[in-house]
């Protein structure tokens, strides 16, 4: 995956693709950074976790520029989010979601919102990268609800 990323910002500095170009270049020192941190190689997994910090932080600032107005930086934002997502594994969708946490709430047994961090530790390991923590979390939330 860190070879994709580093060919593919390659191939934005030649095609003169300056967005896409500063948004690599940017994933791949948060990715240097992570690796120094862990003292270890990244692999995809440890790969797609920073993606997905890093769109966070971009849907956070998206929230402060339009409270601050300024729609510029909202929309550089949102195209940075659009170029990391193309790194990440394909999204499960809410009903795959929905039908993996029946099936976990099934295992542990649980009947109520107070195990939802039961069904959580093992929801996580099984969907890394695959969906956001806060969708997940509502969706385990709704079901033992209910």
């Amino acid at each position: 995956m860190l070879k994709q990323i580093q060919a593919d910002m390659k191939q934005a500095l030649k095609a003169g693709e300056k967005q896409r170009l500063s948004t690599l270049r940017m994933l791949l020192a948060a990715l240097q950074n992570e690796s120094i941190e862990k003292r270890t190689e990244l692999t995809d997994e440890d790969i797609f976790t920073v993606i997905q910090r890093e769109i966070k932080q971009r849907k956070n600032s998206i929230v402060e520029f339009k409270k601050g107005n300024r729609d510029d930086l909202a929309q550089e934002s949102e195209l940075e989010i659009t170029i990391l997502a193309a790194y990440l594994p394909q999204q499960l969708s809410d009903e795959e979601l929905e039908a993996l946490t029946k099936q976990i709430i099934t295992e542990v047994n649980a009947g109520s919102a107070k195990e939802l961090g039961q069904v959580m530790n093992k929801l996580m390991p099984l969907i890394k990268g695959k969906a956001a923590g806060t969708r997940v979390q509502a969706i385990a939330k709704r079901l033992l609800e209910s």
